[in-house]
């Protein structure tokens, strides 16, 4: 049977996105990349250098036939900003999709739910692929789903801080509601944060500075790839229920009883 992640129609083996922001050198990241097993990778358009054509640039160094590229908007802080990011993303990446970030607060990193889903709103009309990246917030989700949205990424935790799942019980009611696949997105730090986030239900995860910042980043790409393939292998054989009491784990009848001395 087919596993396959779709977005918008298109289909993905692999259920692990990569971000390839924070990487020391680019050597580091197109070996994440590759050890990975990634197919979809985000590119920050408002930091690349477009201005000097003999500088090269992440677009460079992938082989953009074997990935789907997903420009973000990162570093937009209004509903503005981040539609001029996409279009250019559009003609940068020749791709219609975008990872949407709409993001005022310089400190926390959390983006702004309003300005997202009225930016997602525009750009859907436009013909955008829109994955939104917002707060664990269900009902935003809905609304994002409802506007034509392909996916929604709520976040673990805060960007690049390493701090884990902190969202579960959201994430959890956002899978219930929404029939888009779900990414949990941000604030994942090791291997068993992507196979708890696959665990739950989540279509895919994105990670970016966990891999890019650690010792070996293709190592940990590595790792994150086996945590996603085990967390959803989880899912799909379905847990155990848990309970307050304990159940042995050999039978309790038909046992010999001791003999009496």
């Amino acid at each position: 049977m087919s596993d396959d992640l779709v977005i918008a129609g298109k289909h993905f083996k692999s259920r692990l996105i990569l971000g390839t922001g924070r990487y020391r050198t680019m050597e580091d990241m197109v070996a994440a990349v590759e050890a990975s097993g990634t197919e979809m990778i985000t590119v920050a358009i408002r930091r690349l250098d477009l201005d000097d054509p003999t500088k090269k640039t992440i677009l460079d160094y992938i082989d953009w036939n074997k990935y789907q590229i997903l420009p973000n908007t990162a570093g937009c802080a209004t509903v503005e900003e981040a539609l001029f990011i996409a279009r250019l993303g559009r003609e940068v990446g020749r791709t219609d999709f975008v990872k949407l970030e709409v993001i005022p607060d310089a400190k926390y990193l959390f983006p702004d739910g309003a300005a997202t889903l009225e930016a997602a709103r525009q750009l859907v009309e436009e013909g955008f692929v829109v994955l939104p990246y917002i707060h664990a917030d269900p009902t935003l989700a809905m609304r994002l789903e409802e506007v034509g949205c392909a996916t929604v990424m709520p976040l673990g935790s805060a960007i690049g801080s390493g701090q884990g799942i902190h969202t579960t019980e959201e994430v959890k009611i956002i899978l219930e509601q929404v029939k888009v696949p779900v990414v949990v997105d941000a604030g994942l730090a090791v291997p068993s944060d992507a196979s708890h986030a696959m665990e739950l239900g989540a279509g895919a995860v994105l990670v970016n500075t966990a891999i890019a910042q650690a010792e070996n980043p293709a190592l940990m790409a590595e790792a994150f790839k086996n945590g996603v393939d085990a967390g959803r292998k989880a899912y799909l054989a379905g847990r155990i229920a848990t309970r307050v009491n304990a159940i042995p784990s050999s039978p309790a009848t038909d046992v010999p009883q001791p003999v009496k001395a």
